[in-house]
């Protein structure tokens, strides 16, 4: 999971951390602090009273617990410990397990805590110019910037498309990515990243414009392959990540062949000139 720099905000005079979760595009939020803020116990009780709503929780079949990940956040001692996070949109399915006063008004909370995203979806220019603002400041150039948007938005398509097709749970994004990332670039996401030296950071913010164009090219055609296929099954569109995928693979297979180019690099963001001019020779 890739993620941004933790935060901490107050919600009624208590700290709530979260974190940003960049390959989501969504805020990941501390289970025991939400639990805290909506209880009137103490926070030392948190632990024990998460644990025991977690295994009601999975008595139910409940998703809450499926869709639960482990993100270090920073605790009272300033060290930073794996802590049970969970989505917005998790959190607000977890406020309907916990009978709380203060559950209308926290909800009221995370609305304004997401109001810029949200006044990006009413106005994509928005995200377009924050976007590009965020990349310049990190002092990428703008050729690779205009590039990386664009991956952006064909990104959004396919997840739209994957939502449209009952894909919901976070697992089954990541498993239908690595499995589309694999057929084109020979390596499954665990594998790119390692050979770019990456660890928590989001692979695409370190791949050359050769890498984004054929990474969107395989999601591009995985959109248009399931808008006509229409798949029912998780099987289903697998196989057409896959397929798009492949697309992708013959075509950095020519790119290859005219170039003498490896198209997959080992070129990360701390050289962020290089991932715009690729000059890595192949082996």
């Amino acid at each position: 999971m890739e993620k941004s720099q933790n935060k901490l905000k107050l919600f009624e005079n208590k700290k709530i951390r979260y974190v940003w979760n960049d390959e989501e595009e969504d805020w990941y939020f501390s289970v025991v602090d939400v639990c805290y803020a909506l209880s009137e116990s103490e926070s030392s009780d948190m632990g024990a009273y998460w644990r025991k709503l977690k295994q009601r929780l999975k008595a139910e079949g409940s998703e809450v617990v499926t869709n639960c990940h482990a993100l270090k956040l920073p605790a009272a001692d300033g060290k930073s410990y794996k802590t049970d996070c969970l989505s917005t949109k998790n959190v607000l399915r977890l406020i309907q397990s916990i009978p709380s006063p203060k559950a209308e008004p926290f909800k009221m909370w995370l609305a304004q805590l997401g109001n810029d995203r949200l006044e990006e979806y009413a106005d994509p220019e928005k995200a377009i110019i924050r976007g590009a603002d965020y990349y310049r400041a990190k002092g990428y150039t703008e050729g690779w910037i205009n590039q990386r948007l664009q991956t952006i938005e064909m990104r959004k398509e396919l997840t739209d498309e994957w939502k449209a097709r009952g894909i919901e749970k976070e697992v089954d994004y990541a498993i239908l990515t690595n499995e589309m990332t694999k057929a084109w670039s020979g390596l499954t996401v665990k594998e790119y990243k390692q050979k770019k030296g990456l660890k928590k950071e989001n692979l695409r913010d370190n791949m050359t414009n050769i890498e984004l164009v054929l990474n969107m090219l395989a999601e591009v055609t995985a959109t248009s392959i399931s808008k006509q296929e229409q798949p029912q099954s998780f099987e289903e569109n697998k196989n057409i990540a896959v397929r798009g995928g492949k697309v992708a693979n013959t075509a950095k297979k020519e790119y290859e062949k005219a170039t003498g180019l490896k198209a997959v690099s080992s070129l990360n963001a701390k050289d962020k000139k290089a991932l715009e001019i690729q000059n890595d020779k192949k082996e």
